[in-house]
């Protein structure tokens, strides 16, 4: 496709369904969005990008062609519906890079989750380019490509958008076309395509983007905090979620972290003591959130012992145990590049520290395929059935021979 005049924005309700109808007939589709959320709780969603590969005369796939057009979300009028049937549709596979934010948006819009999902970001950590690989770096490093980055930081929410805009925008889902293709051939080439159905299952599970208010208060990490305070957190934490949910404003607009935790800490009954807390605005107290924070105060401290929230312990790693982790570390290194994969993807440091602990810890790397990649040989480092030595290619394995019963 010639990138240097992209086309207008699909602005008409018709224009919108004969192009979904169009893109339906594909097998899969590159879908990424538009939004700013910089003022507002939810995302404010602003374009579509949309794109499908060419068809061929022998019906083969032409990843650098097809159909591919943005969606301008703020035209008046404009009917999504087709959009959101298309994203719907579960004979159509969804190419998304670095799918989150996305498809949190369609979920909200949608009700559901579009799917099948493939992400190409985990898909690149599978094929061995790196922990969350940007798309900058596969349009590079696959497309041999270079992008605009001029409109990375750009007022969606403003019309008319440049063409300038519209090209970067576009860019997000042509490259990504190639960039699918190329990934999803290296996974079957390599038997690895079952990989990232774990992953997938994350992305495609609704309670992955619901923001419950009851548990708003886990975001604040609360250190060490007795069951009182936790009480106390759960319900202002909880209050403010539902205003600023209800208002479309950002949280810290309702009242900041640093004060809520304070709230919490202190638990303020009254307008007096309420006035004492750090970082509320003058006159907060006497208002109807100081005082709608004074009666979530009192229902945390009302909430009988049993109810409270207690932090699950977090015993320290034992001293003796660090070098095992450490050992761990070197060996995942040496594995994920062995294998040509990301690290991350296969275990992280906590989980090193569960295994270390725990021979049935129930972390990724000791199930599935992380664990007859490392999570079995983690293991035997443990129980000293093999050892880590530095061969010419670097950290090797060797068996260990079982100690003598002597004699």
């Amino acid at each position: 496709m010639d990138m240097t005049a992209p086309p207008d924005p699909i602005t008409d309700s018709d224009d919108l369904a004969a192009f979904c109808a169009e893109l339906a007939k594909s097998d899969w589709i590159c879908v990424d969005t538009e939004f700013i959320r910089d003022k507002t709780y939810w995302p404010q969603l602003c374009l579509i990008q949309l794109s499908a590969p060419a068809r061929r005369e022998d019906n083969s796939e032409d990843p650098d062609d097809g159909p591919a057009a943005c969606v301008d979300v703020l035209a008046e009028g404009l009917d999504l519906q087709p959009v959101y049937d298309l994203l719907a549709d579960e004979k159509i596979l969804k190419v998304f890079h670095a799918a989150r934010q996305d498809l949190e948006i369609f979920y909200i819009r949608m009700g559901r989750v579009p799917a099948p999902l493939f992400d190409s970001q985990v898909a690149a950590m599978v094929c061995g380019y790196g922990d969350q690989v940007g798309y900058e770096a596969l349009v590079r490093k696959i497309c041999k490509a270079e992008l605009d980055k001029s409109s990375r930081f750009t007022d969606w929410a403003a019309r008319p958008l440049e063409a300038k805009q519209l090209k970067y925008a576009l860019a997000d889902v042509t490259h990504l076309r190639r960039i699918y293709r190329h990934l999803a051939d290296m996974l079957d080439d390599s038997g690895r395509a079952d990989w990232l159905t774990e992953e997938m299952a994350i992305l495609a599970d609704p309670a992955t983007y619901e923001n419950d208010p009851a548990d708003a208060w886990r975001r604040l990490k609360a250190r060490n905090a007795k069951p009182r305070m936790l009480a106390v957190l759960k319900e202002v934490a909880a209050w403010r979620e539902r205003e600023a949910q209800s208002r479309d404003v950002p949280r810290s607009r309702i009242v900041r972290d640093d004060s809520l935790m304070d709230i919490a800490a202190s638990a303020p009954t009254d307008v007096k003591a309420m006035r004492r807390i750090r970082g509320l605005p003058s006159g907060f107290a006497e208002g109807k959130f100081g005082t709608a924070l004074i009666e979530a105060v009192n229902r945390g401290l009302d909430l009988p012992k049993d109810r409270r929230p207690v932090l699950p312990k977090s015993e320290p790693l034992p001293t003796t145990l660090q070098p095992l982790v450490d050992l761990m570390k070197v060996l995942l290194k040496a594995n994920a590049a062995e294998a040509g994969v990301a690290g991350r993807l296969i275990a992280n440091a906590d989980d090193l520290e569960r295994i270390a602990l725990d021979d049935r810890a129930d972390v990724p790397a000791l199930k599935g395929w992380r664990r007859k990649l490392f999570g079995e040989q983690a293991l035997a480092l443990k129980h000293g059935r093999i050892a880590l030595t530095a061969g010419p290619e670097g950290v090797e394995t060797i068996e260990r021979s079982p100690p003598s019963s002597g004699g």
